[in-house]
């Protein structure tokens, strides 16, 4: 009778366990995010993007990664140039994203998610789709309207863009202050986490917080050039120049619509920083801009650590963590070069999407420390229970279980290209050849300039890959 309780315990405490678990296939619990998405990389790197949206593992609408899985797809949609499709999908994103903003907003109870996740790990939880990685969707978003011949839908999608950067540096310091809060009162100090933690800094760079991004500012300027709104134009690309000063071609339409707009304050504080604008003067022409899209952003691994925890009633214990990061420096990439009319452009990079992960991970270490302290006091208590009731059988399960499921929640948007430069150019109206050299290959592409408009040229670069789509604005 007793062997039978036993039995029965345990198998009843594993099925109260996996039941918070409903949502999150037995993949995610016991492989990381990373893991499964190498194959689909190194399938974008060869540039077969129809493979890659193959190897995306198959999840369902109730699935806790659900919204990762449509940015994905969105994404490598997008790079077989299926516009339509990533727009649907996208759009589907997006409405997950406003469902997410709005439970937030009335404050929903998450009882049987958390409960999910103290049992297991991280990835029992809804994806919360980081800042950064709206904006990126909302930029790629106004692309597939652009490749579509939709500006005034792709505007709407460059306004969402810049509202979520808005939004975010609102939020920013509360949500930092009462995660340090949080992680505090679970006996946890932010200087031990942060000696402990292994240094992200060289991957953050310069970056001042992870959801400010230029290339979202530069993108909806050009996008309000081309619909003749210059006032807008111009405020985002005086926002996108604070955030990237050292970009020539921001300083250079900065001081263009400065000039043309007759902001003569404006002008001279500019000039003062940038120099003069040189306009180019002789036969009519139009602007060509190439976003420049490089390689593929890295996936967060896995880092355990050991450090001591603070409870009020039993001292001080220490424990082993399981914890995301970004370990790799970030490579120095060659830049695209352009030759037309006599005149050489080399790209300037305007975003490393790769530091904004960095940086957004870093400010959001202390609410995942405070989630996996109560999450290992809790499976410590399981165990010393299972131990007692069960004895070495109850012991050993639990702790097989515990040690397996243990893993860092390494999901983020992994298909997004790791940097983006911009080159931008006057040129004489009419059919022009861009001669491009990047990594000692060269390429010629045809574009038909027209004047006083804008031509818009996506090439990405991807591993073995260089692809690229132009539009006239």
């Amino acid at each position: 009778m007793r062997i039978h309780f036993s039995k029965l315990l345990i198998v009843t405490s594993l099925i109260m366990i996996l039941s918070g678990c409903a949502t999150l296939q037995l993949t995610d619990l016991f492989q990381s995010y990373h893991s499964q998405m190498k194959p689909v990389k190194l399938a974008q790197r060869q540039g077969d993007f129809v493979k890659a949206q193959n190897l995306l593992a198959e999840r369902s609408a109730s699935n806790n990664s659900y919204v990762l899985s449509l940015l994905e797809r969105g994404r490598l949609q997008y790079l077989a140039k299926n516009w339509p499709a990533s727009q649907k999908t996208f759009a589907e994103a997006n409405q997950l994203v406003e469902e997410q903003r709005n439970k937030a907003k009335i404050q929903l109870s998450k009882g049987i998610e958390k409960l999910g996740a103290v049992v297991s790990n991280d990835s029992a939880t809804s994806y919360q789709v980081p800042y950064y990685e709206q904006s990126m969707l909302h930029s790629y978003q106004a692309l597939n309207y652009l490749f579509q011949q939709d500006l005034s839908g792709a505007l709407v999608e460059v306004r969402r863009a810049n509202l979520v950067q808005e939004n975010a540096l609102k939020a920013y310091k509360d949500e930092v202050y009462q995660a340090q809060s949080e992680l505090a009162n679970n006996g946890m100090s932010s200087d031990s986490v942060n000696n402990a933690y292994p240094s992200m800094t060289s991957v953050i760079g310069k970056v001042k917080n992870g959801f400010q991004n230029a290339f979202t500012f530069y993108l909806s300027g050009i996008l309000y050039e081309a619909s003749g709104e210059l006032n807008d134009a111009y405020i985002d690309y005086k926002r996108a120049v604070e955030i990237y000063p050292e970009n020539t071609y921001l300083q250079q339409d900065l001081l263009r619509l400065a000039t043309q707009l007759d902001m003569s304050d404006d002008l001279t504080k500019f000039q003062q920083r940038f120099g003069k604008y040189q306009a180019r003067k002789g036969n009519p022409h139009g602007q060509i801009v190439l976003i420049v899209e490089q390689d593929i952003v890295n996936s967060k691994q896995d880092t355990t650590l050991h450090l001591p925890v603070g409870r009020s009633n039993s001292g001080l214990k220490f424990f082993s963590f399981s914890l995301p990061v970004y370990n790799e420096a970030l490579p120095l990439r060659s830049k695209l070069s352009v030759s037309n009319e006599g005149q050489s452009y080399q790209a300037n990079e305007i975003v490393r999407i790769q530091s904004l992960a960095a940086k957004d991970l870093k400010d959001q270490l202390p609410s995942l420390l405070t989630r996996q302290v109560v999450r290992v006091v809790a499976k410590e208590q399981v165990r010393q229970k299972l131990s007692r009731e069960a004895g070495d059988v109850g012991n050993i399960l639990a702790s097989i279980y515990n040690i397996t499921s243990e893993q860092a929640d390494t999901r983020s948007w992994s298909t997004l290209p790791d940097e983006i430069d911009i080159i931008r150019m006057s040129t004489p109206a009419g059919k022009q050849t861009l001669q491009l050299q990047l990594n000692g290959q060269r390429q010629n592409i045809e574009v038909e300039v027209k004047e006083n408009r804008i031509t818009l040229i996506n090439f990405s670069a991807i591993g073995n890959y260089t692809g690229y789509q132009i539009v006239n604005l």
